[in-house]
Formats: structure tokens, sequence, C-alpha cells
């Protein structure tokens, strides 16, 4: 179920002509994913997931994640907190086109940004190049944002009582959408480094910081 207010109606247009990296999220994000989940507000979590979510919950969604199968991607702030995951699930079913459902959340401090939007031309881009024939979303008929992402790009809408399913089907992959992928994950795996790199000298400094105050403070006690 995806999130309703994943992205705003009428996003900020300062944030329109930011370039955001996008990576995908692997095993070694897990944790990060599971920090992403348990950050959203009660409401948020029934959005996402259909039901309010326990952490317990959430905890085992998480655990159970199959990233051998499925694509995660998300977006990362200078302090490696991740602001919004995707989630595109695989469906694969003998002797039927290949299918894959998208889902979205984003943290509500980052709303406004149009980051659901770009989950979703990512997950689209991705999901063409890799065979997908048609996308699929199922949401609350309450979730106008979505349902707006969905119907922009195209997709037949049916609704059915408070749930409307949104399916879009996808063109072939082409040269140029094999090739902005390759780009637009070498740029976000590069940019996810420098962050890490950051973020690691700030530590680092920080550690220097502690041990001159515990020095100064050894010297202030010993009176030199």
């Amino acid at each position: 179920m995806s999130d309703p207010t994943a992205a705003p109606t009428t996003p900020d247009p300062k944030y329109e002509q930011v370039i955001v990296p996008i990576r995908s999220l692997g095993p070694g994000h897990r944790e990060r994913i599971a920090a992403h989940l348990a950050a959203l507000e009660e409401h948020d979590r029934y959005l996402r997931f259909g039901y309010a979510a326990s952490d317990a919950q959430i905890r085992r969604y998480v655990d159970q994640l199959d990233f051998d199968r499925d694509e995660i991607f998300g977006i990362y702030n200078r302090k490696l907190e991740l602001l919004a995951v995707a989630h595109l699930a695989y469906m694969e079913e003998a002797n039927a086109p290949l299918c894959a459902e998208f889902g979205v959340s984003v943290l509500r401090k980052a709303r406004g940004r149009g980051y659901g939007t770009r989950l979703f031309d990512r997950a689209v881009m991705h999901a063409r190049n890799d065979g997908v024939e048609m996308l699929f979303i199922h949401a609350l008929s309450e979730n106008t944002a979505m349902l707006k992402i969905a119907r922009k790009a195209g997709a037949r809408l049916e609704r059915a009582g408070g749930e409307t399913d949104a399916y879009l089907r996808l063109p072939p992959a082409t040269l140029d959408t094999r090739m902005s992928e390759l780009v637009e994950e070498q740029f976000a795996q590069t940019d996810y480094r420098l962050k890490v790199q950051a973020m690691n000298f700030l530590g680092f400094l920080a550690g220097l910081q502690e041990i001159r105050r515990g020095v100064r403070d050894a010297r202030h006690r010993s009176g030199g």
C-alpha cells in the first residue's frame, strides 16, 4: 500500500530543479530502512501498509525484504538518514506478463520536495529496463497525491470502495532508459560514498575534540 502523502499535490518549485541522488538499496541498508519506516508517524504507517503497523510488524516486513527478487530505492540526506524509500515488488506468474507493484514512503519532514514522484519515475525506468510490462499500485482512494502521480503517468485507475488500483502499461526499454539508469545509479553511489566519508571525517573530528577536552581537563585537575 502506498503512502498517500509521499509526494505533495504541488511540490515546492524550489526543489524541482534540484538533482536528487536515488540509489538502489541492498541488504547492507536493511537497518536504515527499518529506521526509516519506524520513524513514520502512526497515521503514515496506516497509509503505507494499510494497517497501523507496530514496530514489530515493521521489523518483520524489513526482515522479509527480498533484495535478490525486488528492487528497493532510497533517498539519503547528508546525515545518512533515509528520507524516502520505494519498494518495487515483482509479481511473477507462469505464462503471465512480468508485473511489479510500487510502494513508497517519505518522512513527514521531507515532504514538499517531490520525492514520491522522483522515486516513482526511477522505479518506472528500472522496471522498463528489467522487462516489466505492467506496473501496479494499490492505494487508499483518499490517496490523492499518489493517485495523481499514477494518473499523470497514464495509468488506468479502478476504484473499489475505499481502495483504488492503478495499472500502468510500460513500454519496452530503450538505449536511453538503459544508459540513463546506469548514469543515475553511478551518480547516486558516488554521492553516497561521499556522504559516508564526510560522516566518518566528522566522527574523527569529534573524537579528536573529545580527546583534547580530556587532556585539558586532566591538566586543569593537575594544575598543569
